[in-house]
C-alpha cells in the first residue's frame, strides 16, 4: 500500500503530520514521532511576542543600575550569554533537521511586518525544509473593515515569499467573509499551502477572582467537520497543497480528510491523549481500510469525495440543511 503523499512540493512517506505542540518541541518525542511514521513535522510557534519581551527584559535589567553606580555594568555578563532572540528555537530547528528523517516545518507567529520576514529567513537559514505562517488574527477592531482585516493575510504572505526560497504555507482561521475567495488571494500572493483551520482557543471568566483566564480544551472528532467541509470545496479551485487541521483522532478521520481533498492531515490532540506510537495505528488502520475498499494509494482515493467529485455537491456547499433538520428525531416520547 502506498501510503506517501505531496505537500508543500515535498515527498512525504504518510500524510499524517504531527502538528505544532508540546510533542513536537523536544528532540526525544520528535524522534518518536519519526519512528512511528509521521510524513513530517511542524514545530511548535517561534512568537514575536516572546522574544521582544525577552529583549525588554534583558535590556531593562542592564540599565537598572547604570545611572547610579558607574561600575555596575561590570557585574553583569555579557549580553551574549543571554537568549535574547531566537537561539533556543533555531537550534531545535538544525537538531530536528539532524535527527529525524523526515522533513521539519517550522512555525511562526509573528506581530510586525518586519519581525515575519526577520525571523523567517532566520528559519530558513537554520535548515528547515518549510515554513508555516500560524496567522492567529482576531479582528476585533469594530473600524476595521472587512477588507482591511483579510488584505493583512495578503500583506503579509507578499512581504514574506520575496526573501526565502523555502516553500511556505499559511494557517489561518475560518472567520473570512468568503473563504473559497480569501484562500485563492492568499495562494495569489505567495503562499505554497493552506491550513485549514487555526482553533481560536476561548477565554473563561474566573468567578473568584473575576479574570479572563486562559481554557485549553483538546479537540474532538466532531470538529474536523468544518475543515473537512471547507477543504472538499476549495479541492481543485486553489493551486497549493491542502492541510486539514483540527479534530483528526482516528483513522476514520484521517481517511475522510482525504478524501475532501487534503495532501496531509495534522494532527496534536490525539497524540497527546495517547502517545506518538498512535500514529503508527492511523496508518495501519487506515491501510486496512484501504484494502477493503481497494485503493492502492493515497494518491488514488485523494479528492475521490470532494464537491467537484462527488453526486451531490450541494452537500457541502449547503450541508444538506433541510435535510439534517427534517430527518433529526426527538428522543422524547409522546
Amino acid at each position: 500500500m502506498d501510503l506517501s503523499t505531496r505537500y508543500l512540493g515535498l515527498a512525504l512517506r504518510s500524510p499524517v503530520v504531527a502538528s505544532c505542540g508540546p510533542l513536537t518541541g523536544r528532540l526525544d518525542t520528535l524522534a518518536e514521532l519519526d519512528d512511528a511514521g509521521v510524513g513530517a513535522v511542524v514545530l511548535p510557534s517561534l512568537f514575536e511576542e516572546q522574544l521582544t519581551h525577552e529583549q525588554l527584559e534583558i535590556d531593562a535589567m542592564l540599565s537598572q543600575s547604570a545611572e547610579g553606580f558607574g561600575e555596575a555594568m561590570s557585574f553583569f555578563p555579557d549580553l551574549s550569554d543571554y537568549n535574547t532572540g531566537p537561539d533556543r528555537y533555531l537550534d531545535l530547528v538544525a537538531d530536528a533537521k539532524e535527527r529525524l528523517s523526515c522533513p521539519v516545518i517550522a512555525s511562526l507567529n509573528g506581530t510586525t511586518e518586519g519581525g515575519w520576514v526577520r525571523y523567517a529567513k532566520l528559519l530558513e537559514e537554520a535548515g528547515a525544509d518549510a515554513i508555516e505562517l500560524n496567522v492567529y488574527l482576531v479582528a476585533a477592531d469594530a473600524e476595521a473593515t472587512t477588507e482591511e482585516v483579510e488584505a493583512r493575510y495578503t500583506d503579509l504572505v507578499a512581504a514574506v515569499r520575496p526573501e526565502i526560497a523555502v516553500p511556505l504555507s499559511v494557517k489561518v482561521g475560518a472567520q473570512f467573509t468568503s473563504i473559497p475567495a480569501s484562500m485563492q488571494r492568499i495562494v495569489a500572493a505567495g503562499a505554497d499551502g493552506l491550513v485549514l483551520f487555526n482553533r481560536f482557543y476561548q477565554p473563561d471568566i474566573d468567578l473568584e477572582t473575576l479574570e479572563v483566564t486562559p481554557n485549553l480544551v483538546l479537540s474532538t472528532s466532531e470538529e474536523m467537520r468544518l475543515p473537512m467541509r471547507w477543504i472538499a470545496i476549495l479541492y481543485g479551485r486553489v493551486q497549493a497543497s491542502l492541510a486539514l487541521t483540527s479534530g483528526v483522532h482516528t483513522s476514520e478521520d484521517l481517511a475522510k480528510a482525504l478524501l475532501a481533498g487534503a495532501d496531509v492531515a495534522m494532527t496534536t490532540s490525539a497524540v497527546l491523549k495517547h502517545g506518538a506510537a498512535h500514529v503508527g495505528v492511523l496508518l495501519r488502520e487506515l491501510e486496512h481500510w484501504m484494502a477493503e475498499e481497494e485503493y492502492e494509494s493515497v494518491t488514488q482515493l485523494k479528492g475521490s469525495v470532494s464537491q467537484e467529485a462527488t453526486a451531490d455537491p450541494a452537500a457541502f456547499e449547503r450541508a444538506n440543511y433541510i435535510e439534517t433538520l427534517s430527518s433529526y428525531t426527538t428522543p422524547f416520547r409522546t
